[in-house]
């Protein structure tokens, strides 16, 4: 039987993370609403190209196949387009064919208020006022970046890499390095309290719903020894030993662990995604936010003290 909203893994999604709209918005911020409304209409079966968060959802999607009675994850569309306006983007989903059947069109205004109805893990945009809005409230949310979008088709995994601090786990330590700019008392910090978990993120709800899939995943390899695994998660941080330790402590207090887990010391995050090559990179410090290539599918989470500005 397949799971309720309620017990699903969901991702929102906005059609501006989900195809590239850069014809689209151009029309609309030259020429107004009427305009872009002619203008969809116009080309309603002409595909959206697709756009940075695309072959993370599709690969997303693809758990569903792997569990067709539980049907465990979803993806909602969240959408400033009217229901008319949004005609093309549902179009382009069934060109594709995402399984996405659910949808909020809000002609106009942001759609994060309605995250938490749709029990939403995660809501992604390139809408950087909306996603703001969204974790203004304590929602889960991050803004998606400009990079090249690849998607091999022939790749089936899907690679997930997660910073720490500000993301899964609250900002406290990084309020204490912010505070006083030593690495030094930042490492005193977390080692005195390398016993003592660390209060959830904005994505935590994301990972540890990310590691019962996993579970699930494990379930069925251990069923059939020749089935392929879909998800590999990686946390990829600043810290290196012995803060770690209170990294460790906090995914063993939730019952969550990661595939692969780097403590970097400070060294750059780009040397470890170009070997990864995930599928998202979600990172609260926009300096992070960055590959040689340019074509690592990257999200800032603005949250927490990392993204205060100086007065």
């Amino acid at each position: 039987m397949a799971y309720p909203i309620e017990q699903k893994l969901v991702i929102s999604v906005a059609s501006s993370a989900l195809f590239d709209l850069t014809e689209s918005h151009k029309v609309y911020k030259t020429h107004g609403v009427e305009e872009y409304r002619q203008h969809q209409e116009k080309n309603i079966d002409v595909p959206f190209a697709k756009g940075v968060a695309f072959p993370f959802i599709r690969r997303f999607l693809a758990i569903n196949k792997a569990f067709p009675k539980e049907l465990p994850v979803e993806v909602v569309l969240l959408s400033r387009n009217s229901p008319e306006t949004g005609l093309r983007v549902f179009r382009s989903i069934q060109h594709y064919g995402l399984d996405i059947s659910r949808a909020s069109f809000m002609t106009g205004r942001s759609p994060h208020e309605y995250i938490p109805a749709f029990n939403t893990s995660l809501f992604l945009s390139a809408n950087e006022a909306d996603v703001q809005s969204a974790i203004d409230l304590d929602y889960p949310a991050g803004v998606v970046l400009p990079s090249k979008v690849y998607d091999d088709e022939t790749d089936t995994e899907l690679r997930i890499a997660f910073d720490f601090d500000g993301v899964i786990a609250d900002d406290e330590a990084e309020a204490v390095f912010k505070t006083n700019n030593d690495l030094t008392e930042f490492e005193a910090h977390e080692v005195a309290k390398q016993s003592i978990p660390h209060q959830a993120g904005p994505l935590a709800d994301l990972f540890k719903k990310l590691s019962l899939m996993q579970k699930l995943e494990d379930k069925l390899l251990s069923e059939n020894p020749e089935y392929k695994k879909i998800l590999k998660i990686a946390i990829i941080t600043a810290r290196s030993a012995p803060a770690h330790e209170r990294v460790v402590t906090t995914l063993k207090e939730w019952g969550v662990s990661a595939d692969e887990s780097f403590f970097l010391g400070g060294m750059e995050k780009a040397r470890i995604l170009s070997v990864l090559k995930p599928h998202m990179f979600f990172d609260d410090q926009r300096s992070h936010l960055k590959s040689s290539a340019g074509d690592i599918p990257m999200v800032h989470i603005p949250f927490g003290v990392a993204n205060k500005k100086a007065k």
